[in-house]
């Protein structure tokens, strides 16, 4: 159960860090240099990142499991 909170929980991160991004993208002037809309894109790359390795530990671990396909 703790497994699929910490999912849910890198899920709602990515997606806000990414909305976020697309804000300031969109609110800030351009005369203005972008480094919020900058800093939006490297914690969502970074979130990815770590998302994707604590797939790969809790696979490895046995925490999670993958689907059986079709018979």
């Amino acid at each position: 159960m703790i497994v699929t909170l910490i999912i849910v929980a890198f899920l709602i991160a990515i997606v806000i860090s990414l909305f976020s991004g697309f804000f300031f993208l969109l609110h800030d002037d351009s005369t203005s240099n972008n480094r919020r809309t900058l800093h939006a894109l490297q914690i969502r790359v970074a979130l990815t990142f770590a998302f994707i390795a604590y797939l790969v530990l809790a696979y490895y671990m046995g925490w999670i499991h993958p689907h059986p396909g079709p018979v």
